[in-house]
């Protein structure tokens, strides 16, 4: 199988973005998705945060055809990644960004898992502007090389490789609906108190507006215990003072509900304060730093069973965390993890954000003390657990799925990419399966 060196900029054509005015509504009232970084998160785009109208279309942005490429050019981001898509259907983007039309005799997705391939040579590449912002300037980007295989051979790699990103793309799908039933039956439930059995129930006052008898508002801080993350001591590696441990990140919690977990590196953390960090079952890894205005702070995920039982190490939260334990003789974790997903969701949990040179951090003393959650009584509780908790689990087990899906795909990708594999002894069924 014979390979040919070129240029990059003989094999692509470049497009690029920009911004409509915000001081016009009529640019910023439609349906056409407008990409900008913080969309960049994933590898297939089909919606963005903002959308523009027809009209801004020649007017500061420019729209590109579903299956273009985009790489972002720009932005602190490229000091560690380098965020790269494919637009599912026809997509503007701001200035930051460039589409990737590839020539006549080059694939489009080949291309997408040659920028996969090559991040660090690309974010090697980038300088600095005036003001400090990373960026890659085209003609360094135009002259990088890349070496082609035949376009039969092209559209085999990427075939291969797709066949798990279309995976990966079902379980998430799938995440998404599950945790969108677990949601609205935690509100039937316990917001608009629409459960089994109300009818033989008697309202009664409380400081909140009426209530099932029996059922309570209290303090989170009076239904959980916490500790907060690890994230320092973890340095010292010495077998007689340290015990190692895997690490829940940041970025964990957003990506399929603690996907990449089997990833993280062993961190080593002193026996005084691992004790009480270590997670357990059904604890909530809550997040308290990190975010920003568009993005604020607050996620939360809950740690099963079965993932902890799976890892060859104990595993605690990192420390921009914390981890929150219910007494579970007041209240069961699924309705505290649905809570925060339920007020997250809402963006009722904005009272507890502050902001901190652009970063949003959230003021957990106050959170312990001012949200009050309904205790229902217990048998009602016991059955939205035994409802719901099947629903988690496959979430858990669905995203355990994805991590070990976007490994193997990790690893194939330079492989296939540079030739050091042949693709004509691979079946992307087999692979994938395997």
């Amino acid at each position: 199988m014979s390979w040919t060196e070129h240029k990059l900029g003989d094999c692509i054509r470049l497009a690029s973005g920009g911004t409509p005015s915000k001081s016009n509504p009529v640019y910023w009232t439609g349906e056409i998705p407008w990409i900008s970084c913080k969309d960049m998160k994933c590898l297939r785009i089909a919606d963005t945060e903002d959308h523009v109208s027809a009209e801004a279309i020649g007017n500061g942005t420019r729209l590109v055809p579903d299956g273009t490429i985009l790489i972002v050019v720009r932005g602190m981001i490229l000091a560690k990644d380098f965020p790269v898509a494919e637009a599912q259907r026809a997509v503007s983007f701001n200035q930051d960004l460039k589409a990737v039309t590839p020539v006549e005799g080059v694939e489009s997705r080949f291309l997408l898992y040659w920028f996969l391939a090559n991040k660090n040579l690309l974010m090697g590449s980038c300088d600095e502007a005036a003001h400090g912002t990373k960026r890659l300037q085209t003609d360094r980007l135009l002259s990088m090389p890349i070496s082609l295989p035949s376009q039969p051979v092209q559209r085999r790699i990427a075939s291969i490789l797709s066949a798990y990103d279309d995976l990966i793309e079902n379980n998430t799908r799938r995440i998404a609906i599950l945790e969108e039933m677990a949601r609205r039956m935690f509100e039937e439930w316990f917001v608009r108190l629409r459960f089994p059995g109300r009818e033989n129930v008697r309202m009664v006052k409380s400081e909140l507006g009426l209530v099932p008898e029996g059922w309570q508002h209290l303090s989170l801080g009076s239904l959980v215990t916490h500790h907060i993350g690890g994230g320092w001591g973890e340095e010292e590696q010495s077998d007689d003072f340290s015990v190692p441990a895997y690490v829940i990140r940041g970025t964990d919690i957003p990506d399929v509900r603690i996907a990449s977990l089997g990833k993280s590196p062993l961190r080593y953390h002193t026996p005084s304060n691992f004790r009480s960090r270590k997670l357990q079952g059904r604890d909530i890894v809550f997040e308290v730093s990190g975010g920003s205005k568009d993005q604020p702070v607050g996620r939360a995920v809950m740690v099963g069973e079965r993932l902890l039982s799976r890892l060859a190490a104990p595993v605690i939260c990192a420390s921009f965390c914390r981890l929150i334990r219910a007494d579970t003789k007041q209240i069961l974790p699924e309705i505290l993890r649905l809570h925060f997903d339920y007020i997250y969701t809402s963006r009722e949990i904005m009272q507890y954000q502050t902001q901190s040179t652009g970063i949003s951090n959230f003021k957990f003393t106050l959170f312990l003390e001012k949200e009050l959650i309904l205790k229902p009584a217990a048998s009602v509780q016991a059955l939205f657990a035994a409802a719901v908790r099947p629903m988690l689990e496959l979430v858990e087990a669905l995203g355990v799925k994805n991590s070990n899906l976007r490994t193997t795909r990790d690893v194939l990708i330079p492989k296939l990419i540079s030739g050091e594999l042949d693709v004509s002894a691979i079946s992307e069924f087999e692979t994938v399966g395997a």
